[in-house]
């Protein structure tokens, strides 16, 4: 049977986050933003097992989730690589070689800073992949206007947004699939799952994701995503 597994890399630092610890370990609503990331997917019955990808070094993932009382579906792995794309290569390498993941399981991949997931938004992203030849991945069609820069940070051009949408996670494919092409890929160019799927000359799915799915960056988005994760917490 086909099983769904998730994975989260995590082996970052967020430096442009400019906290004193990774951006994954700061604290938003009584949690990490780690643990809200990883929640989302653990709660969900059709994902069998979740794997966060940490560095070698990592100080911080004992303190959030001690080995010796792990939820039954989370597993740490400590293989993080220099980049997210190696980290994921490492991730999916290790859950394939312990006998976590086959080449026919999907594979999840959702962004450890991506911490206000709605679960209806990862469900649509299940229940539309599912038949898919190739895979697919929540993003959102670009809603404001776009433009490209000269190299004096001038306006050069306004693009047709028409056909533009901006990526987000999880972003899932059968995990041979992905593996292959993260074997193949130059690491260095490749900035999500699709995008190494993409130069085999595959089409990823585009599944309408939630703009409440929105990536951690700068320091300032701590504030939304507090707002967020308290709301969530009062409504359930």
């Amino acid at each position: 049977m086909t099983r769904h597994v998730a994975l989260v890399p995590a082996a970052g630092v967020g430096a442009r986050f400019g906290a004193a610890t990774p951006k994954q370990y700061v604290r938003l609503a009584g949690k990490t933003v780690l643990q809200h990331s990883a929640e989302v997917l653990l709660a969900c019955d059709q994902i069998d097992a979740v794997a966060i990808v940490v560095s070698a070094a990592d100080g911080h993932i004992d303190s959030v989730y001690p080995s010796s009382g792990l939820p039954e579906k989370l597993h740490i792995l400590h293989c993080g690589g220099d980049s997210r794309a190696e980290t994921v290569r490492n991730g999916t390498q290790a859950l394939l070689a312990q006998g976590l993941l086959a080449a026919d399981d999907w594979l999840l991949v959702h962004d450890a800073a991506r911490c206000c997931l709605p679960a209806t938004a990862l469900q649509r992203l299940l229940d539309a992949v599912a038949p898919h030849p190739v895979g697919g991945l929540l993003a959102m069609p670009l809603a404001d206007t776009l433009k490209r820069a000269n190299g004096q940070h001038s306006v050069a051009a306004t693009l047709n947004r028409s056909h533009l949408w901006q990526a987000q996670t999880p972003q899932m494919f059968r995990a041979g699939l992905l593996q292959q092409a993260l074997a193949d890929a130059d690491l260095n160019q490749i900035t999500d799952e699709s995008s190494a799927v993409e130069a085999l000359g595959l089409q990823p799915l585009l599944v309408e994701g939630d703009s409440r799915n929105f990536k951690l960056t700068r320091a300032q988005d701590a504030i939304l995503a507090e707002c967020l994760l308290r709301h969530s917490q009062e409504s359930a």
